[in-house]
């Protein structure tokens, strides 16, 4: 197929590829992949623009298309100017076709498909309970512990779990056993000044653990044991090609971790992730009965449907995870949630929908199980 690229102006698209019909709608899905597509053969700096459009389409509140039919710009939208303005009304009011996105854009839900699919399913939203991966600016986040809990229970949550990074992702200001000690006094504190208030909300000490691909920990087994639950994660030799179940295998049964997060790595449209065989690891997660993530991030959404798909079959457990920076991300959970419901995912296998006695008992159970 040909490329879809700028006319030399950038005033318009020059798009020699078939027609869909005219009556076709592009999604904002749709959108993304073609501003990334355009990105490929333009120049600095509208090739930066494309891409940073294409990553926003997946974050856009409504539909693209909706907006023109309504008679309104889409400047309204983030990261859309105008001149994107005039290169994304061109493809609406005349769709070209879209190939199939390669795998580093694949399988990514937009917030409009999430809204659709929670719609459907608005029991879910209501009887979530919690949040389970989210950093302060203990780490790399922005927001305070208090300013993340207060926003949790705006949406009716019974807890989150505060996730900073550990001590070895210092790019990250990952922090130490000192440092964590430090940051449950914070914790204690907002958690009795939420409760004088009356609110029936708990913030759970955790942290993220830095997995080496090795599947080791940075932080001592001693200090890891003393907090509420430990969210492990891979962040180092993400693009290597070959097979790397056994790192998953190892990072599963190393004994201080109990939810494996953001599994694949992947980000959009700048990293495919990490390749295994999978249902062997998740059948091995099901076997030590501990979780891997569903990271809500928009950029991240990993693990991804084709692989829940796979998950939900091993029988393993599911975590729900914003990787929220600050508290608007917080939103992010729907998109978390709407994957597992497009995967099917039985909502007895999800975390998030535990009460804080029920985690904190699988916590204990799955840390009593796991060899020393």
């Amino acid at each position: 197929m040909a490329r879809i690229k700028p006319t030399q102006d950038c005033h318009a698209w020059a798009i020699p590829v078939p027609r869909i019909s005219q009556n076709g709608f592009l999604r904002n899905s749709d959108i993304a992949e073609l501003l990334a597509l355009a990105a490929e053969d333009s120049k600095m700096p509208l090739q930066k623009a494309l891409k940073r459009a294409s990553r926003k389409a997946l974050m856009w509140p409504e539909e693209a298309a909706l907006i023109l039919q309504e008679g309104r710009s889409l400047t309204e939208l983030p990261a859309v100017g105008p001149t994107l303005n005039r290169i994304i009304r061109a493809w609406i009011e005349d769709p070209p076709s879209i190939p199939r996105p390669p795998e580093i854009r694949q399988h990514f839900l937009t917030a409009t498909e999430t809204q659709n699919v929670l719609a459907k399913k608005p029991g879910w939203a209501a009887s979530l309970n919690g949040d389970l991966q989210m950093h302060t600016v203990w780490s790399d986040g922005s927001g305070s512990i208090e300013d993340m809990a207060r926003t949790a229970l705006d949406r009716g949550y019974q807890f989150i779990a505060i996730t900073d990074h550990s001590k070895g992702l210092k790019i990250a200001g990952g922090i130490n056993e000192q440092q964590l000690e430090q940051q449950a006094e914070e914790i204690r504190s907002v958690n009795a000044k939420l409760q004088a208030e009356g609110a029936r909300f708990q913030v759970l000490r955790s942290i993220e653990l830095n997995l080496s691909p090795a599947g080791d920990g940075d932080m001592e087994h001693a200090c890891l044991q003393k907090v509420d639950v430990v969210l492990g994660c891979f962040h180092s030799a993400l693009r290597r090609k070959e097979d790397q179940t056994e790192r998953y295998l190892a990072g599963l049964r190393n004994p201080d971790i109990q939810i494996l997060g953001h599994p694949r790595g992947r980000i959009y449209n700048f990293r495919p992730g990490l390749s295994a065989d999978w249902e062997q690891v998740f059948a091995v997660a099901a076997e030590l009965d501990k979780a891997v993530e569903i990271d809500g991030y928009p950029d991240r959404q990993d693990l991804s449907l084709d692989l829940l798909k796979l998950a939900k079959k091993s029988g393993c457990r599911i975590s729900l995870g914003t990787d929220s920076h600050d508290s608007s991300q917080l939103r992010f959970m729907d998109y978390s949630l709407a994957a597992a419901i497009r995967a099917e995912i039985s909502r007895d296998r999800i975390l998030n929908f535990m009460s804080v006695d029920e985690l904190r008992a699988w916590v204990e159970h799955v840390r009593s199980s796991s060899p020393a």
